[in-house]
């Protein structure tokens, strides 16, 4: 006859074995419970827990289509951004046209490229999608490729802006028309024998020629360096200082109508034409110099915007 199997455990009270009842059926039980709850995680576990965290079914659905639209949208400004980029490329080429027209280099491509910038590993994007983590490394190249992109354009329409108010001052005192109606020749600056002298001699200027008391206006803005008579036989002479390192030179004068220190603009009347000093007739010697240099005069002139002409005209834009 089999003996029945006891169990035996330890009394935390006396120290002393003493026999456990039913400790089969104890046993049968905690394993019945273990496997139970093992069941209970398997299969409804996940459920419950998704519900007590607040994302159940219905919530993860509804996030999956928020992440879909979002994604759809991020990819859709994307897009836009390229748009913009591409304006904005229309927009330097233009400001490179502008940059000619007031006398400034075109930024090179090096330094386009230069502000592009480069591709950079973003960390923060590696837990996304291939396909997530590919549009918002468009999009965020994008904007910082955008944001170099307009601080370059910035500073140079900052550059143009101001080269055009130097340029409004600078061509307003260059001395940019023929002071005196009346003819003179093409060839008249350089080397000639002299009217008077009969020797070769450098002629450091162009001769206007006409009547004694043509009116002879200011070629530029500027103030009056000199004015009155002079030796070396150009007589009675008006000099005009107009800045950046520019002068015209207004010789031979029957009368100078400024005084030293006036300030002058473009098309004022400074004098009298005549025959004062050494010359074989009346008429206008003109030069322009610039930086003590003398530069051909008739390569400033425009026969179609005389003195008289300009004054009316600008007298009409005023």
């Amino acid at each position: 006859m089999l003996r029945k199997k006891r169990y035996y455990t330890i009394s935390p009270d006396s120290l002393r074995l003493e026999e456990v009842r039913h400790a089969g059926l104890k046993l049968a039980a905690t394993v019945l419970a273990v496997a139970l709850l093992s069941g209970f995680a398997f299969l409804g576990g996940g459920t419950l827990l998704r519900d007590l965290l607040g994302i159940g079914p219905d919530h993860v659905a509804t996030l999956t289509a928020e992440n879909d639209i979002l994604r759809s949208q991020v990819r859709s400004l994307t897009d836009r951004l390229e748009t913009t980029r591409q304006t904005l490329d229309l927009l330097a080429d233009e400001g490179d046209q502008l940059r000619l027209m007031v006398d400034l280099k075109t930024i090179d491509r090096e330094t386009r490229m230069a502000s592009a910038g480069g591709a950079v590993e973003r960390a923060q994007f590696n837990f996304l999608s291939d396909d997530a983590r590919e549009i918002l490394d468009r999009s965020e190249r994008l904007i910082e490729d955008l944001g170099r992109e307009v601080k370059l354009q910035q500073a140079s329409y900052e550059q143009i802006r101001t080269r055009y108010e130097f340029n409004k001052k600078f061509f307003a005192c260059l001395p940019a028309i023929k002071p005196m109606d009346g003819g003179y020749s093409i060839d008249g600056f350089g080397m000639r024998v002299h009217p008077v002298l009969g020797v070769y001699k450098m002629h450091e200027g162009v001769d206007i020629i006409n009547d004694n008391g043509t009116p002879i206006y200011a070629a530029g803005d500027g103030t009056v360096r000199y004015a009155g008579r002079t030796m070396g036989g150009y007589g009675t002479v008006v000099e005009i200082d107009h800045g950046y390192g520019y002068s015209s030179f207004y010789a031979h004068l029957s009368a100078a109508l400024v005084r030293e220190g006036s300030r002058i603009r473009r098309g004022d009347l400074i004098g009298k034409s005549g025959s004062t000093g050494l010359v074989s007739g009346p008429h206008l010697h003109y030069e322009i110099r610039h930086e003590g240099r003398k530069l051909n005069p008739v390569d400033f002139f425009f026969d179609d915007v005389d003195a008289a002409r300009y004054r009316t005209l600008l007298a009409q834009a005023r």
